[in-house]
């Protein structure tokens, strides 16, 4: 025995028995674990390691081998994978070389869930797009938890000390267990419709994935997302997830942290007034200065110079159109008072009245008609004369026609004159057309 302690090996020898012993004493074993690690070589083959909370292997599985996987692999998956232990020489290494690999416990549920996420993902259910933003100093807020859990003590806690003047008002769920997602919207849909905050919490403590499933269940996704008040999911502690988190307006780490999101510290608060009156104060002064300097051309003075000028143009032409108007208004009333004397004398001339003041009388006869020749009277016919100051009647004892003035005037002899002269004109002329027509 003394003799085989003292005898070297070489490490080639000493890694040659350990693979006989390994793969000897371990020829098949079924192995679960998480998946770490995981990469897919270019020759198709893959390489990960599968771990636990103390421990980590190797692992290879090659490419002929992965024809019964039914799933693509990925970091965080739990699997059982059956394979054979092997030693890899040149580096020293021990690894299970897998034949088969299927999802195992949580496994299981993440790769349901992470379908269930690229479903409704495609649906739009968790675009950034639609999320509402929280108010910024809501006055009540409605929390869906379980009322015996530490998610409410917590956020009751944050709340009372960061923001006392906000109610909370806590609605009791279930928050594990098959029935809980059917109750989580039922509540969920009952805070929203009667308005019980201004924003909802919903979420509970850490636990398994397990535990987790009804925040991530498709009915309480969709129930969020039909939510008209900002929701905030808080599911689990900070390494925990849930499809809430992607469907809510805003994902919280913990339950506290989502309290701690709706609560604006009283010296933040004091700090947020006071820097938004300097900011006040400073726009103002600008504004102020800016002012000044636009209304600096517009003094009394300048004013009522730059409104002389600009309005003493059209006062000067007012006055010129003025001048004109009346002028020509004075004119025409001229031209149409002389018009109307004119008419007046042409009509005061034809007035048989006013010819009675020249010695002038009007004759009648029996039947009031006016006479104006001797020879429409008859001898013992009654007549009656008009005179300027009144009337006479009287008796025809004589007619002579002879005795009758001559009224022709001067330019009536001329125009007779003329007329006679051009009859003898236009005599002449027809008969020489007349002598011309005959040759």
């Amino acid at each position: 025995m003394n003799e085989t302690v003292q005898r070297p090996y070489t490490v080639s020898q000493l890694t040659r028995e350990i693979k006989l012993m390994l793969e000897g004493s371990y020829p098949q074993v079924l192995l679960e674990g998480e998946i770490s690690n995981f990469r897919p070589a270019s020759s198709g083959h893959w390489y990960f390691s599968i771990k636990d909370e103390d421990a980590m292997i190797q692992a290879v599985m090659f490419r002929g081998a992965q024809r019964s996987v039914s799933m693509m692999p990925s970091d965080g998956q739990m699997v059982k994978v059956r394979g054979n232990i092997s030693v890899y020489a040149k580096r020293g290494n021990y690894q299970i070389i897998c034949t088969s690999l299927e999802a195992s416990g949580e496994g299981r549920i993440l790769q349901m869930l992470e379908e269930r996420k690229r479903r409704l993902a495609a649906e739009g259910l968790f675009s950034q797009e639609e999320k509402k933003p929280l108010p910024g100093f809501p006055r009540r807020v409605a929390v869906l938890s379980s009322e015996s859990g530490a998610a409410v003590r917590d956020i009751i806690r944050v709340i009372r000390r960061r923001a006392p003047w906000m109610d909370v008002v806590v609605i009791n769920i279930p928050v594990q267990g098959e029935k809980a997602a059917e109750t989580i919207c039922r509540q969920l849909a009952m805070a929203d419709e009667h308005t019980l905050g201004d924003v909802i919490i919903i979420g509970r403590g850490g636990g398994s994935l397990e535990d987790l499933l009804p925040f991530s269940d498709e009915a309480v996704v969709r129930s969020i997302r039909a939510c008209s008040t900002p929701v905030i999911s808080a599911v689990g502690h900070e390494i925990d997830w849930a499809l809430s988190d992607f469907a809510a307006d805003v994902r919280a780490p913990t339950p506290s942290a989502a309290a701690e999101m709706l609560c604006v510290n009283a010296e933040e608060l004091r700090s947020r007034v006071l820097t938004a009156g300097r900011v006040i104060i400073q726009s103002f002064g600008e504004l102020r200065r800016r002012m000044i300097i636009a209304l600096k051309p517009f003094r009394p003075e300048l004013l009522e110079d730059s409104f002389r000028r600009l309005t003493q143009p059209h006062q000067l032409a007012l006055d010129d159109n003025r001048e004109r108007l009346l002028e020509g208004m004075q004119r025409y009333l001229e031209r149409r008072k002389t018009r109307l004397e004119g008419a007046f004398r042409e009509l005061k001339a034809c007035d048989p009245y006013d010819v009675l003041n020249r010695g002038y009388a009007i004759v009648r006869d029996h039947e009031n008609r006016v006479v104006s020749r001797a020879g429409a009277l008859k001898t013992g016919s009654d007549i009656r004369v008009q005179f300027r100051d009144g009337m006479a009647e009287g008796n025809i004892r004589n007619i002579n026609t002879n005795a009758g003035i001559n009224t022709e005037t001067t330019a009536t002899k001329n125009a007779r004159k003329t007329d006679r002269k051009t009859d003898r004109k236009t005599a002449k002329k027809t008969d020489r057309n007349k002598t011309e027509d005959n040759e």
